[in-house]
């Protein structure tokens, strides 16, 4: 058990590397200190096969080209706000339109395209980063870090931490893609099975910014109050599955505390791998990979097709700064962001 790394080159002077933190179990999780991107999660299958699970690159180079935020820590704000526009104290800040006419993932140079400081202790990687006060035109300077611990239950354990000098916003979250059966194999993740401690989501219109209204999940395609297979209902003609080409929502987790809670269980159907995701945030985005085209081609050189990953990225609801019946996402001064998500596997 520990951590070790290696170079894996440079970005605008800095250097980069990749580190690999190892359980007693054998389980790996490596992390690339250039956008706390995960690169990769070794786990035992249910045959005890040491299978890789999330999609992603195996040279730093991959990572610098275009791709669909594999692994990445997104920040400052995941997911979307509406026109690129929100409003603190009667100021409104203009954001870079990324994704058609909306703001995505903090813009085009979030935090999954910078150089992270990055610290050891025992099966802990600690990354930091300064973000300036109007740096992709966000208020406030920010101290920001993220941790990623692995401990002997195969539970891969992401800290959140932020302060800010001025009033922001703020909404971080991991983008990773998985495939408990195998990333770069033949198999899209619609075998797979889901089950969500969620009985509502954000309703969204076609550019997949919420209307503001709070809908049920019963009774509709969305429903996966049970364990259901992704792909039984994925194509069903029901407008917000129509609108995003499958699933690509914002799930309410049943919580009406700040305390950690399981949000989701994933299970792959070959591998028997399963997934559970705790976290302190009020929500999941649950999405099952529908843009994915065959562009990039992952560690094994299998072209990434549409439906081979499912992201679970645990946040606040998207366009908050623009909902003020939502849970806020603002920042201020003299204030602690503290947020915990828990990735743990079983067989």
């Amino acid at each position: 058990m520990g951590i070790s790394k290696k170079d894996w080159g440079k970005v605008d002077d800095k250097a980069v590397y990749l580190y690999t933190i190892t359980n007693n179990n054998k389980m790996t999780v490596k992390i690339t200190n250039y956008g706390g991107i995960i690169t990769e999660i070794i786990v035992p299958d249910k045959n005890g096969k040491l299978i890789d699970v999330a999609l992603g690159f195996d040279k730093l180079d991959n990572y610098l080209k275009p791709h669909p935020y594999l692994g990445a820590t997104i920040g400052r704000f995941g997911n979307r706000i509406a026109k690129g526009t929100f409003t603190i104290d009667g100021i409104e800040y203009k954001l870079a339109c990324n994704d058609g006419d909306n703001h995505l993932h903090g813009g085009v140079k979030g935090f999954d395209k910078v150089v992270w400081n990055a610290k050891t202790e025992e099966n802990t990687l600690t990354l930091s980063y300064f973000s300036k006060d109007m740096e992709e035109a966000y208020p406030g300077n920010m101290n920001v870090e993220v941790s990623f611990t692995l401990t002997d239950d195969n539970e891969l354990i992401i800290n959140y931490l932020a302060d800010t000098d001025k009033k922001t916003i703020l909404n971080l979250t991991n983008h990773s893609y998985f495939n408990l059966n195998g990333e770069g194999n033949a198999d899209d993740i619609l075998q797979h099975s889901l089950k969500l401690n969620c009985d509502k989501y954000t309703e969204t219109d076609s550019g997949s910014i919420p209307t503001g209204k709070i809908s049920e999940t019963t009774n509709t395609p969305l429903d996966f109050s049970s364990f259901t297979k992704l792909g039984d209902r994925i194509d069903s003609d029901f407008q917000q599955l129509v609108f995003a080409g499958g699933y690509d929502h914002n799930y309410i987790i049943n919580n009406d505390t700040d305390d950690l809670v399981k949000a989701a269980t994933l299970i792959g159907d070959k591998s028997g791998i399963s997934m559970e995701v705790l976290t302190t945030e009020p929500a999941v985005q649950i999405y099952t990979g529908n843009y994915l085209d065959g562009s990039v081609c992952g560690k094994t050189g299998k072209a990434y097709t549409k439906r081979s990953g499912i992201c679970l990225e645990t946040q606040h609801y998207p366009d908050s700064p623009n909902h003020a019946e939502f849970p806020s996402t603002l920042l201020e001064p003299g204030k602690k962001f503290n947020s915990k998500t828990i990735y743990k596997f079983s067989k």
